[in-house]
């Protein structure tokens, strides 16, 4: 949530911090600003998009500034609830992300010192407080500001004074600095970085940096100097760019193949034989039981992969919404708990691994972010490796998800014993092919477009399921809803005949997941109940299925490929209907109202 940038070089930072910032737009926002400093400070904000705020922007060059697009906590969008905020005096401009938990505290003991607070956020008390704390030295003032501070944040702070330089820290919040050449950045993300720089430092919780344009130091919660050494990033500011296609979501879908394959290097051997988790390869023997933790879309994943360890390895497996797991009673010492999390800064699934931590117990991270919160918390992360996802609706994240699940539970299968050799190597052999498929999905998608403009004019759907492709029908309720806006629930098939089946009308369309695999009689039942309420039946269905496409209204094909991973081609139709469905309302597919790509406040 929210986007932070900071620019320190020899360019016009105004630009920069612009263009930055649409780079950003994916996290979520409703209003945008930016502070320029030479020899005083220069504020633009305003309620709305990036492109309103470039409209009354006069040629600027300064080349040093903040910037920032704010997703509101406190208070209601608008111009003065905007950031970048600053104190009484103007001399000192704040960008922050995150919520601050001692909030009203902080605000009364600021006003009584005679502070004048004008807007309604957490983050302008920042400004007040460093005022205070500022006695000529940015790094000290920094120290001392978020000594009082409780909840999460990211900072970014200039002072007229020191033009300079900028100062910034994090504590629960994501923050990367970005080091070249007689230029530094600071933001929330790599890709406002990109194009400047491939060479990053990922801050540590509690770390902070001071930029200037041809250096950066580095400092812990007490102002020590630290080393950090930067990191590579592999992937490209055009691999950021949406490279043709109408939304990034789109491009996104598009790139699963690709992502599947970049997902798998070095997990699948060429002999077959799988390789994603050396601690579960050590720890194998002495592994109980299994939990997976994880929010959203990630959670759908982890259900999946509930279905494919049990079947799999014949290990008791739960799934924990993230922001629950931590009221739950302590667990076992024998459990292993697997988080889930895109960008590795989920705040609840953040929360819960740290719960899992002090517990002692065995912790493995999937995410797919290099050198993220989540990484730095775990005992193994297990990366997807899916490149940048800008669009806020996960597609390519949750697929290469899927594949990280079914390779810990093959390995765990072949370790235990579980799984006989050559079913693996079925699995395997299958999984390496699961590109192709996917290809073949995406090569035509003309009939999908026809069923999503249908789809389009209803204001509630269903998506049915049975055994591992409920998860699925619930990843294509949560796709639809969050793109397009319409209604939409997922339910277990069997389920519908309890309570739901009262919803059904020739109205309320039903996607109906039925592949070839050993319920699939049980499925063609229940839809049979949902065509006896005259309820529109839109199958997904295997290929070769040509007995269920004489009782559904429309067909959708997936390959036929091994029916416990029928999840892989069947999400991809269903990101593909929901995306045409949004396309033909003419939603905002990238950035959804009220949605963030990193949810990064509990």
């Amino acid at each position: 949530m929210c986007g932070i940038v900071g620019y320190m070089g020899q360019s016009e930072a105004q630009e920069i911090l612009l263009k930055a910032l649409k780079r950003l737009e994916y996290r979520g926002y409703d209003s945008a600003g930016i502070a320029l400093v030479k020899d005083s400070i220069r504020i633009f904000k305003n309620k709305g998009r990036i492109k309103d705020l470039e409209k009354p922007l006069d040629r600027a060059h300064e080349t040093a500034g903040i910037g920032h697009t704010r997703w509101a906590t406190h208070g209601a969008p608008s111009k003065l609830n905007s950031h970048p905020h600053t104190d009484c005096q103007g001399d000192i401009a704040v960008v922050h992300n995150g919520i601050l938990e001692n909030f009203h505290t902080l605000k009364m003991e600021i006003k009584e010192k005679g502070h004048n607070v004008i807007s309604d956020t957490d983050s302008e008390l920042v400004a007040h407080l460093f005022e205070d704390a500022y006695a000529g030295d940015l790094k000290k003032a920094m120290v001392k500001t978020v000594s009082k501070l409780r909840g999460s944040f990211a900072l970014a702070v200039l002072h007229k004074d020191h033009p300079g330089e900028i100062v910034a820290y994090r504590y629960q919040s994501p923050l990367v600095v970005g080091v070249g050449q007689g230029e530094n950045m600071v933001a929330s993300d790599v890709p406002a970085i990109l194009g400047h720089t491939n060479k990053v430092i990922y801050l540590d919780e509690g770390n902070g940096a001071v930029l200037r344009s041809d250096n950066v130091d580095l400092f812990d919660n007490e102002g020590r100097p630290i080393d950090i050494d930067p990191q590579e990033i592999l992937w490209t500011l055009e691999d950021a760019e949406k490279g043709g296609y109408e939304h990034f979501m789109l491009k996104e879908i598009f790139e699963q193949p690709k992502a599947l394959r970049e997902s798998m290097l070095g997990k699948i051997s060429s002999s077959g034989d799988v390789f994603v988790s050396p601690l579960l390869k050590e720890k194998y023997s002495k592994i109980k039981n299994i939990k997976i933790v994880a929010c959203g879309t990630s959670f759908h994943a982890g259900l999946v992969g509930r279905y494919a360890i049990t079947h799999l390895t014949g290990l008791p497996c739960q799934v924990e919404i993230g922001s629950e797991y931590r009221y739950l009673d302590p667990t076992s010492d024998e459990q292993v708990i697997i988080f889930i999390s895109q960008s590795g800064e989920t705040a609840d699934t953040l929360a819960a691994a740290k719960e899992a931590v002090s517990r002692g117990l065995i912790t493995i991270g999937v995410t797919n972010v290099l050198g993220s919160s989540i990484t730095r918390v775990v005992d193994e992360t297990i990366y997807t490796n899916a490149g940048p996802e800008i669009g806020v609706a996960a597609s390519k994240s949750f697929i290469t998800q899927l594949l990280i699940m079914y390779l810990i539970s093959i390995q765990l299968g072949v370790s235990r014993g579980t799984l006989p050799p050559e079913r693996a190597r079925q699995l395997n052999q299958q999984l390496r092919k699961m590109p192709r498929n996917i290809e073949i999905v995406l090569n035509d998608t003309s009939l999908i477009q026809a069923v999503a403009k249908e789809l389009s004019t209803a204001s509630s759907i269903f998506f049915i399921g049975r055994n591992i492709n409920y998860p699925t029908a619930l990843e294509g309720a949560l796709k639809l809803k969050e793109i397009s806006y319409i209604h939409a629930e997922g339910y277990p098939a069997g389920e519908l005949k309890h309570g739901p089946i009262a919803l059904l009308d020739d109205k309320t369309p039903v996607i109906a997941l039925a592949p070839k695999d050993f319920i699939y009689d049980k499925m063609a039942s229940n839809i049979g109940e949902v065509l006896s309420r005259d309820a529109p039946v839109i199958g997904i269905l295997s290929e070769d299925d040509t007995e269920m496409e004489k009782y559904v209204d429309h067909v959708l094909c997936i390959p036929r490929v091994d029916e416990l991973l029928t999840p892989i081609p069947i999400t991809v139709v269903e990101q593909l209907l929901s995306y045409y469905c949004a396309l033909e309302l003419g939603c905002s597919i990238d950035k959804p109202k009220n949605l963030a790509k990193s949810v990064t406040v509990e």
